[in-house]
């Protein structure tokens, strides 16, 4: 059960559009290989500071053969790091103190409730919203959804370094 409100009413979102593809999100973010969770984003508000990131999931992905055999449930720590790559997009893209070739890492979480599993042919959503962005400390509201139903939320903490 969702303890919050969502962040973005997903109803009036054209699931089908990608506003900015992998190849752009390569510019900003330095995570390749089986660690490049964000797959593109279908909506960036800069002035807003929010974005809406997916990830398609497959059968094939590295995960699925051990988490867990026979039944694969995309972990929550990669559902973390989905947002928290949400989130540095949106750090690197919109605040003007992020430095150029400057590393936007992971420094937290908070409040973080997973209320639904993700498995593979599910589209997980990612919406991102800064909070407070600032050199030393960047803050973002996050929650993750599945066919329109919320199953993770927290709060996101990443720093220059």
């Amino acid at each position: 059960m969702p303890t919050r409100e969502p962040l973005y009413d997903l109803s009036t979102l054209d699931m089908d559009h990608v506003e900015i593809g992998i190849e752009e999100i390569r510019t900003v973010n330095l995570q390749r290989f089986e660690f490049e969770m964000l797959q593109g984003l279908l909506h960036f508000d800069k002035e807003a500071a929010l974005a809406i990131g997916y990830r398609d999931l497959k059968e094939d992905e590295f995960w699925t053969r051990g988490h867990i055999p026979g039944r694969p449930v995309f972990p929550g720590v990669l559902q973390v790091e989905t947002a928290a790559q949400t989130c540095s997009y949106i750090y690197r893209t919109c605040f003007e103190g992020a430095s150029e070739g400057g590393f936007f890492g992971f420094a937290g979480m908070e409040e973080v409730r997973f209320t639904g599993s993700v498995v593979p042919g599910d589209r997980f959503l990612v919406v991102a919203r800064a909070r407070r962005m600032r050199r030393r400390l960047a803050i973002f509201e996050t929650q993750g959804f599945v066919g329109g139903r919320q199953v993770f939320e927290g709060v996101v903490k990443g720093a220059q370094l």
